[in-house]
């Protein structure tokens, strides 16, 4: 899978979580810049990404590193690539 199939598939996952098909999604963006996101929604979304790529499983310490959408395409580009 590419880095863009990632980033295909995780904007899917953000428009479907929020409801909301004009989200854009950068490298840089973080729960900040999305007025809805927030500690319920970030669960919701890491659940939702983890069964959109079948296998990946993040742990706390992982979660917990992610600082912005960047972050977590390239921990799902590190697991996909495994």
């Amino acid at each position: 899978m590419t880095e863009n199939e990632i980033w295909k598939r995780v904007s899917a996952v953000f428009q479907e979580v929020f409801d909301n098909e004009d989200i854009v999604l950068t490298p840089e963006t973080t729960a900040e810049d999305i007025e809805e996101w927030d500690s319920l929604t970030n669960i919701q979304l890491l659940i939702a990404i983890e069964r959109a790529f079948s296998g990946l499983k993040f742990s706390t310490g992982q979660v917990a590193n992610l600082k912005n959408v960047g972050d977590l395409v390239a921990a799902i580009d590190r697991h996909v690539s495994d």
